[in-house]
């Protein structure tokens, strides 16, 4: 079992979070401008590196707040956790 660090509740077994996906995905400015193709990649299309990844987490079965994670999705290590609004920390080349 994995433990994973939540920002406010601290280290807590991986079973109580769920993974929300790429972070730092800005929402389109002016959504109703897009055309489908476009709105398509904003929804679906994400970065899927080897490596060191930015992902939004949420502690589901605790505090159900969201944060992100820069996570090595090689090894599934958890490098650093923050809160959002935080700045993503500069551990190395992370990804958007």
């Amino acid at each position: 079992m994995q433990l994973i660090e939540c920002p406010w509740c601290g280290p807590r077994e991986e079973v109580e979070f769920h993974y929300g996906g790429q972070a730092h995905v800005a929402h389109p400015e002016n959504p109703a401008d897009l055309d489908d193709e476009q709105w398509a990649h904003y929804l679906f299309f994400r970065d899927n590196p080897k490596g060191l990844f930015a992902e939004r987490w949420s502690h589901s079965a605790g505090c159900r707040r969201w944060f992100n994670a820069v996570r090595d999705t090689v090894t599934y290590r958890f490098h650093t956790v923050y809160r959002p609004g935080e700045p993503r920390p500069q551990e190395g080349p992370v990804p958007s």
